[in-house]
């Protein structure tokens, strides 16, 4: 199975820590958006490989060798600033961070 990190919110920039506590419990549940009443339950040991979406890998280069998964990212560079943008990093620090991140994985 291939799990699609981020398709709701930027996991990677703003729950990092989250995500490492839930790999590390061995599972994650997600709650359907539709029925939010519905809850399932992703077991990491049915995970293939873990697909990171973002725009800010940053906070989760120092967790990447404690990730026991093959991993793919996705990280979207913008031209926007800080009035479109206020969350991202400058764009300087994301080039040095995908740089960092191409030669880990």
């Amino acid at each position: 199975m291939i799990l699609n990190i981020s398709g709701r919110t930027d996991i990677v920039a703003f729950y990092s820590t989250w995500l490492m506590n839930r790999l590390e419990e061995g599972y994650i549940d997600v709650r359907n958006p539709f029925n939010p009443k519905l809850v399932s339950r992703i077991m990491m040991d049915d995970v293939d490989l873990l697909f990171f979406c973002t725009k800010n890998p940053i906070p989760i280069l120092d967790k990447i060798g404690k990730i026991n998964k093959k991993m793919y990212f996705h990280v979207t560079l913008t031209p926007y600033k800080k009035d479109i943008e206020p969350n991202v990093p400058p764009k300087k620090q994301v080039i040095e961070a995908i740089k960092k991140l191409s030669d880990m994985i």
